[in-house]
């Protein structure tokens, strides 16, 4: 986790099929994704999250918010941008490395998630990892689903009907 300040450039991405959803990108790669209602809300969670020194830049997002809104619109179903994984928690960084490696349109379950990565029986902290997931949609939690096949939890947009959204549009089958 940084403990100094850290440099990141503000981008947004408006009117998406999931509505209006802010991003922040360091020199390294993306460091956060968030549905903020306002562009205020969300400096604070990066100033408290990161303690970042934020810019405007949208010379170096316009890519990611191109990459982005075409995911949400059916025509990307990988990112190519880096991620900045150097702002995440070891477990949290290790949990989340897994879930991104998700393919498009499949899922795993949180206790499978826990079995990768050396630990099986922390499904839970890796449950707790997904919801403080700092860039939902491109690190997929939302392909994290319960042991009974069902969704369970999702922190972004309007919660379960945004995570059940994503899937669909993915086409992973659900039980």
């Amino acid at each position: 986790m940084a403990f100094h300040s850290l440099k990141v450039y503000l981008g947004e991405l408006n009117r998406t099929p999931l509505g209006d959803l802010r991003f922040a990108v360091s020199a390294l790669g993306l460091v956060a994704v968030e549905w903020a209602k306002s562009q205020r809300q969300f400096d604070a969670y990066l100033l408290r999250r990161l303690k970042a020194d934020m810019t405007l830049n949208s010379k170096i997002t316009r890519p990611y918010a191109k990459e982005l809104g075409d995911y949400l619109k059916g025509k990307r179903r990988e990112f190519t941008f880096p991620i900045d994984w150097s702002t995440l928690k070891p477990f949290q960084r290790q949990a989340l490395q897994a879930v991104y490696a998700i393919p498009y349109g499949e899922t795993r379950t949180y206790a499978e998630i826990a079995a990768q990565i050396g630990r099986p029986h922390a499904y839970r902290a890796v449950g707790r990892a997904n919801a403080t997931n700092p860039m939902p949609l491109v690190i997929p939690c939302h392909r994290v689903i319960g042991a009974d096949g069902k969704l369970h939890g999702y922190g972004g947009g309007d919660g379960l009907p945004t995570k059940e959204w994503l899937l669909l549009m993915e086409g992973a089958v659900m039980t």
